[in-house]
């Protein structure tokens, strides 16, 4: 993905504490980008179909930011949205693997109720990260959720104005649910089965992007240590999930 135009020196705020309650460490707003695609992982995602790289959605770029404008940090742990109601979309047999695209994500335990835009690649074959700190995208060339495979969706976690919709990604729990809500009114249900955090430097692009036997959803943000010389995230974090209704 490409990497944000324009840098500026970012004054301190303060870090709302997470939902059990522990301060996070102060520091600088938080002016990340997502791992770049280079030019030969876009050619196996075109061959393949698989994204070469790892990717880790954070802040949006300097240059879109009022640098005068106040801080916005949430004053608790993350509220609850309700569970969406509809019915359940049967789990696809790998000779039927048709699904509607996703429109939009829902995670009651930590807040999230966001549309979700497509994401591709670049002119320089760099996947596209989110306009908007408060949506997230589903990467086009994974498969549709709820489908065999892989589906990735990713999200920004912060920026100078504020918490991303992945802000509390990191306090999701096994056994958790995330909903998707698809074009034909269809909703996929799936179960978290392990949160993980990867050094950008190690990150297991086979393991991410790699074809898979079952539905599976993988959530992507940036976390970990904060890096105040460039401005970056050192980490991902990422929600495994798989799809049960």
């Amino acid at each position: 993905m490409s990497e944000p135009t324009g840098r500026h020196a970012s004054p301190e705020r303060r870090v709302p504490a997470g939902p059990g309650g522990r301060p996070r460490p102060a520091g600088p707003p938080r002016h990340r980008r997502l791992k770049t695609v280079s030019k030969w992982s876009a050619i196996a995602v075109l061959s393949c179909g698989l994204l070469g790289t790892g990717i880790g959605a954070c802040g949006l770029a300097a240059a879109r930011e009022d640098p005068g404008h106040p801080a916005v940090t949430p004053s608790g742990p993350p509220s609850f949205v309700a569970i969406p109601k509809g019915k359940g979309a049967p789990v696809p047999q790998p000779a039927s693997d048709h699904v509607a695209r996703p429109v939009t994500l829902i995670i009651p335990v930590i807040g999230v109720r966001t549309r979700l835009i497509h994401l591709g690649l670049t002119r320089d074959h760099e996947l596209q990260v989110p306009s908007s700190t408060l949506v997230a995208g589903w990467y086009t060339s994974s498969p549709r959720p709820g489908s065999i495979g892989s589906a990735i969706i990713a999200g920004h976690i912060d920026s100078r104005s504020g918490p991303g919709v992945f802000y509390w990604l990191h306090t999701m729990r096994i056994g958790q649910k995330i909903y998707i809500r698809r074009a034909d009114h269809s909703l996929a249900i799936f179960r978290v089965t392990a949160l993980r955090m990867y050094l950008k430097s190690r990150f297991p692009t086979q393991g991410i992007y790699g074809p898979a036997p079952t539905p599976q959803l993988k959530l992507i943000t940036c976390g970990g240590a904060f890096d105040a010389a460039t401005g970056h995230y050192l980490s991902n974090v990422i929600v495994f999930a798989t799809l049960i209704r």
